[in-house]
């Protein structure tokens, strides 16, 4: 059974070399770029299947030599190499059977962070902007660019709302099991009875769309020009440089009002819309692939609460893997690889008990 899913994969290798030698598909740029896509993420295994068949080749090459060859010396020395050969084949199954749990073809892509305040009032709102902090330290580390494409504030230094966009390799697959509910338990800045509360904030992370991905039409586009409000000085404020954009098939509304330039507010709106969009057609599709399987694995699913920020104790909490980590100071700080390795471990080893 390997050895057939191998042999199709490496089929589809062979098919995609003949599509992209077409020079039908040669000159229709998305197309080319499409197929040259697919087949360098089969590369990897491809040159894997042909080093597992080498191996297998290699030991039924020395059992014939073996059973036929009179001469013992000659002999002896094939024992030896099919001997050392069989050795290699546990070894290299196993990186197969790795390498054939399904890639999330998103892992690529930049991001689209969404943080929203929950419950708690001003409290949820300062600790909106204290996971936004975190994941721009995180962003940081990794060598990511971070760039703000709208903010909600609210009056006493929090977050109300903010949109911001990730870029960087290895975005979307390190940060696409944030997405979901996120408690804290602290007291607040306000409290004077020193009581511990528990508010939320709401992360998404959306993999941002491009538009091979996704294709808008301008006719199901209404933009609305205005002027921005809040910070940003004279200039901002008197100007219609705020973009609203409604996709009417939808009714999703998308605003900026970041930069100065309209025209680079719009280009940032439609980057969020475009991801927006994105996001439901793929939850659209899982949901088709779930009817077909008894649970989803790695969607991110961000109705439920996924982790706990409790400040008294240090401790960080992740509900969906049990994991729980006395530094969450560090963690404050963008110290988050442990987090999203566990997760990923975790993930990755549901994928394959699938297979």
């Amino acid at each position: 059974m390997l050895l057939d899913k191998l042999e199709e994969i490496e089929n589809k290798y062979e098919e995609l070399n003949t599509t992209l030698s077409d020079p039908e598909i040669f000159s229709d740029h998305l197309k080319s770029q499409k197929y040259a896509k697919e087949q360098a993420d089969l590369e990897e295994i491809v040159n894997k299947i042909r080093e597992y068949k080498k191996i297998l080749s290699g030991i039924s090459e020395a059992e014939e030599l073996i059973r036929t060859e009179s001469d013992d010396e000659m002999k002896e020395l094939a024992e030896m190499e099919l001997d050392e050969l069989r050795q290699n084949v546990p070894k290299i199954e196993d990186e197969l059977k790795l390498m054939l749990v399904p890639k999330d073809p998103l892992d690529s892509k930049n991001i689209i962070l969404e943080i929203r305040a929950g419950t708690g009032g001003d409290e949820a709102g300062l600790f909106a902007a204290d996971l936004f902090r975190m994941y721009s330290k995180y962003a940081e580390n990794m060598k990511w660019k971070v760039e703000v494409m709208d903010m909600n504030a609210t009056g006493v230094g929090g977050i109300k709302e903010i949109i911001a966009s990730i870029q960087g390799k290895g975005a979307y697959s390190r940060l696409k099991y944030e997405s979901g509910t996120h408690r804290v338990q602290r007291v607040p800045v306000t409290e004077t009875s020193g009581r511990i509360h528990t508010s939320a904030a709401t992360v998404a992370v959306l993999p941002e769309a491009e538009d091979v991905d996704l294709k808008i039409e301008e006719k199901d586009l209404r933009v609305d020009t205005y002027c921005a409000s809040g910070p940003g000085g004279q200039g901002v404020n008197t100007t219609y440089s705020a973009v609203r954009i409604v996709h009417v098939p939808t009714g999703m509304i998308v605003q900026c009002q970041d930069s100065r330039s309209q025209i680079k507010n719009k280009e940032k709106a439609m980057k969020v819309l475009r991801s927006r969009l994105y996001e439901l057609e793929l939850e659209s599709q899982e949901k088709e692939r779930a009817q077909e399987r008894k649970s989803q694995v790695g969607t991110g699913d961000r109705s439920g609460r996924i982790r706990t920020y409790n400040f008294p104790q240090n401790r960080v909490t992740d509900h969906r893997i049990n994991l729980t980590l006395h530094k969450l100071s560090l963690i404050l700080e963008g110290e988050l690889d442990e987090l999203v390795d566990s997760l990923s471990t975790y993930y990755q080893a549901e994928k394959l008990k699938e297979i």
